[in-house]
Order: structure tokens, then sequence, then C-alpha cells
């Protein structure tokens, strides 16, 4: 697959998926929206790919939509929900759906669906001078990309309210503060720090940690006993895996387990 607008890296066991429109800060525009998609499924089948890296190239994260492509001036505007339909909801769904570690390393600004985009990933880091903006209601819309569903979980309804309603822009420590994000870093080591920690998530038992991210993701829904049902059962599933055998057999004699993900 040739990519124009993002860059895909095969680094073996892990892949990085860098946005690459850093003269319009990342913002989406359809091309780019089917390429992030593409990536994705092509790291999710990849079996050598055991986490994913998602960041930014030049100063931002990512911009949200690409407003020329989306109300192109003296045209007639976009229609608001086929954009969504093609470029944004299958986004979220793949990130939540691939059951391998995501790491988002936000290394600028991440405003509207690029802040959602992120938050939506498994592990989100970001450096000291990224920012977050729900910058939906400065031009009279309403959050997308999963953005009402993860900001009211991850901090709160008050918070997500307020964020949302307001646009305020939230620095990556006031983001660390309100438990938004993991963990922040300084600019100059964010990479590095982004890098080591996908390639350790890529050396840990992958079968494992994709059955905890169903686990995470059914928990929104599932009342307790349901999900006790539901920890039963994945318990079992990783339970059979090569890497729990590995683990336990690791303990055992005092030493470093070789996981496979399998």
């Amino acid at each position: 697959m040739i990519y124009e607008q993002i860059n895909y890296f095969d680094e073996g066991d892990y892949s990085i998926i860098q946005l690459n429109r850093p003269a319009v800060f990342n913002s989406f525009n359809k091309q780019m929206a089917i390429e992030f998609q593409q990536a994705l499924t092509e790291a999710e089948k990849n079996k050598a790919n055991r986490a994913i890296l998602i960041t930014g190239s030049g100063k931002a994260f990512c911009a949200g939509q690409d407003l020329l492509e989306a109300a192109p001036p003296g045209k007639e505007l976009a229609d608001l929900g086929k954009i969504i339909d093609e470029c944004y909801n299958p986004i979220i769904k793949l990130i939540r759906s691939i059951e391998k570690p995501i790491v988002c390393a936000v290394n600028g600004i991440a405003a509207g669906a690029g802040a959602n985009i992120a938050l939506a990933c498994d592990i989100v880091i970001a450096a000291e001078s990224a920012a977050f903006l729900q910058a939906f209601s400065k031009i009279g819309l309403v959050p997308d990309s999963g953005g009402t569903y993860f900001l009211p979980r991850l901090v709160g309804l008050p918070r997500a309210t307020a964020l949302m309603m307001l646009g305020e822009k939230l620095s990556a420590n006031h983001a660390l503060a309100m438990g938004m994000i993991y963990k922040v870093f300084p600019d100059a080591v964010l990479e590095e720090e982004s890098l080591k920690l996908t390639a350790g998530l890529a050396a840990m038992p992958t079968k494992a940690l994709g059955l905890t991210k169903i686990a995470l993701n059914e928990s929104f829904n599932n009342n307790l006993s349901q999900q006790l049902d539901l920890e039963k059962t994945l318990q079992v599933e990783a339970g059979n895996t090569h890497d729990y055998k590995e683990g336990v057999q690791a303990f055992l004699e005092k030493r470093k387990p070789d996981f496979k993900g399998e």
C-alpha cells in the first residue's frame, strides 16, 4: 500500500502510523482518513506487529476536520453525516476493536476529531507543549468521533460538559491532572518515550492484552454480574495461551518470560 498523507512504518514487532499533513496541522480530509483506516487494518492483519503507535508529524497532532473540504468557500457545504460515516466512525471502531495495544503520542495540538481520536486509544501520552481542544462549539457543531462517549467516562460529566460547551484549550498537564491521559513528557523526549512504551507493549502477552481490551470495552455496557461472567470467559481463554504457560514457567524459574503474543 502506498500512502501519501500518512507515514506508515513497520518496525517488525510494532507499527507506527503518523498523520502527515503538517502544513495544515494534520487536519483530516477524506484521503487521509481513508489512508488512516487502511493503515490500521494493515497493522491489525500483520501478525508480527503486536502494538501500534499513532502520532503526528510537524508541530501538531491533529487539528480535526479540514474545513476547506467540509465548507469550501463559495461552494455548497459538505454532507457532515457522510463525512462522519466514511471518515471518523470507521477509525474509532477500528481503534477500539483491534486486539492489540494502541498508543497515541500527542505531539502538539489535538483539536476536534483529532482530540477524540487520541482519547479513543488505549494509552495516551503527550508532549508538555501539547493541548486538547473540543473545538466543535466554536463553529456551531456537536462533538463527534466518540468524544461524547469517551470524555465523560475519563473526566466526569461536569468537566466534559464544560470542555465541550466552552471549547476551552486544555494543556497536557491539565489533561493529565484530570485523568484524561496517562503521562506527559518533555517535548524533546516524547518520541523516544513513545517508542520505548510501544516496544515494551509489543513484547508483552498480546493475546491477554487484547482480551483485556475486550473486557474494558464491554465494561461500559455490562452490569457487575455480566462483567464477572465475561472476565471468567476471557480468563479461561487467556489460560489456554502459550504466553500464560510461558509466564508461569518463567515465574517458577525466576527468569524473564519470552512471550510470543500467542
